[in-house]
């Protein structure tokens, strides 16, 4: 199905019927995305990269060794990010609550929505029995936290219309490979840096989806589509931020290397944008010219924010080493 843009790009008050329209009509490329996403997933098994000959009981009903800090094998920034990392992996069901939602359970869109679940599923599997088995993290904390995090709920920033969500995972989806990489980079184990590359490949695999997904987007309504990626980038909030300790733990990561406002502009932002060409297009109305030059200006103005982030991560690790 075929709509030209200018039957898409209308006023705001067509915004609900439009996002049907457009739902309709990227149902066809959604078709083409996932099978040319099947072709490029590899089968893989969660078993096969846990340690389990490592594992031992705890303490509790099995009466076995409680643990301790000592135990683990990853650094200290790396049992931080692991359990934000597996924290935002454990809000599966609320995630697919959402893009179910918008982008139904029928035909391509619905498969891909339940292929994407599974994939995404593989991940917490094997993080868990990675990070219980290795005694990385302590396990009564990271229960504690999941059962805090699950029972408040989780709903996106992003859920009001389906061009919003899919410009949001086209970002996140990229944001979440990096922390992923980084974070096995940073853990000092190798067993664990070998378990997070093979889910960072999947989410890169997912970024591509929906990043093909958005730049059909553009073709058929520019100048909604460039409102949306405006409206992401400019509010972007990577999904963990409401489990408990969000903030302080956020801030180590940023200190550590894992995920900070350099990578994010850098890593997660400027490739998806440059393989768009959102800062380039033509064609758009003024709605869209006004959104693609607040997005320039946003843009300038993270990369100085950066900046100065640089200096500051640099002072503290000076300091630092010079104390050691």
């Amino acid at each position: 199905m075929t709509i030209a843009p200018d039957r898409l790009d209308g006023a705001r008050g067509q915004a609900a019927w439009s996002d049907t329209r457009l739902l309709y009509a990227l149902e066809e490329v959604v078709e083409k995305e996932l099978n040319r996403h099947l072709v490029a997933a590899k089968e893989w098994m969660p078993h096969e990269y846990v340690p389990w000959s490592d594992g031992r009981n705890f303490d509790g009903v099995m009466e076995g060794e409680p643990w301790a800090p000592e135990q683990s094998k990853v650094t200290d920034i790396g049992r931080t990010a692991l359990v934000v990392n597996l924290l935002t992996e454990d809000n599966l069901p609320s995630y697919h609550h959402e893009i179910a939602t918008l982008f139904g359970r029928d035909g391509a869109w619905g498969t891909w929505v339940h292929r994407w679940t599974a994939e995404e599923g593989r991940h917490g599997i094997v993080m868990r029995d990675y990070l219980l088995t290795s005694r990385a993290v302590d396990p009564v904390e990271l229960e504690r936290f999941r059962m805090a995090h699950m029972s408040a709920g989780f709903e996106s920033d992003n859920a009001h219309s389906m061009l919003h969500s899919v410009a949001y995972v086209a970002f996140q989806e990229l944001a979440t490979r990096i922390s992923h990489r980084n974070t096995g980079r940073h853990s000092g184990d190798p067993v664990c840096d070998r378990m997070l590359a093979r889910i960072a490949t999947d989410e890169n695999l997912h970024m591509v989806f929906y990043r093909n997904l958005l730049g059909a987007a553009f073709e058929l309504a520019p100048d909604r589509t460039m409102c949306a990626v405006r409206d992401v980038v400019t509010g972007f909030r990577m999904p963990g931020h409401g489990m408990p300790g969000f903030e302080r733990a956020a801030a180590r990561m940023a200190l550590g290397g894992i995920y900070n406002l350099r990578i994010h502009h850098d890593e997660v932002l400027q490739p998806v944008l440059r393989f768009l060409k959102v800062l380039e297009r033509g064609g758009l109305g003024p709605e869209g010219l006004a959104a693609q030059e607040e997005l320039g200006v946003y843009l300038d103005g993270l990369d100085g924010q950066a900046r100065r982030f640089d200096e500051r991560q640099a002072a503290i690790l000076a300091r630092r080493a010079a104390r050691r």
